[in-house]
């Protein structure tokens, strides 16, 4: 009998993002990622079979739902703010039109407890669509959140 597999936590990992300007393949390590969510749409169909059917002894009419295009949700990255500027500057060159050349492809890893990688989600020809900086307040002691709402072509589990 084979053993049962680990449960990954949700706060072991990594996630994978090159940038121009920065010389790791993250700039920031993350508080959250959210949004990782893919979805199929169902294409409803109704049509008229030649079962007789009732009383009035016509065709029975039935519903078939079908796969349609699949949908990938937007990622929301959030992390403590730093003095670097990588976030916004990337957020700035799509804003200026420079959409095509900032497009960024990434990963999602998460680890067991051992540090070992279990999964992999890859994505494409992300940018940014959406930049936050958290509310400040005289009598907080959190740390300055920042917030980067991007989007995304498609994401796939890999591993």
């Amino acid at each position: 009998m084979a053993g049962l597999q680990e449960l990954l936590a949700a706060n072991r990992f990594y996630l994978e993002l090159k940038l121009e300007g920065s010389d790791t393949s993250a700039d920031a390590t993350f508080l959250e990622c959210q949004g990782f969510k893919r979805s199929q749409e169902a294409i409803e169909i109704s049509e008229v079979t030649p079962e007789k059917w009732g009383q009035a002894n016509l065709g029975r009419s039935v519903r078939t739902k079908l796969p349609g295009g699949a949908k990938t949700e937007n990622i929301i990255l959030r992390r403590g703010m730093t003095a670097s500027m990588t976030f916004w500057k990337w957020f700035e060159a799509v804003e200026l039109g420079q959409w095509a050349k900032q497009l960024r492809n990434g990963s999602l890893v998460i680890y067991d407890q051992g540090g070992q990688e279990q999964a992999r989600f890859d994505f494409q020809n992300a940018w940014p669509l959406r930049y936050t900086a958290a509310d400040l307040s005289a009598q907080s002691t959190d740390i300055e959140i920042e917030e980067l709402e991007i989007a995304v072509d498609n994401f796939i589990r890999v591993k």
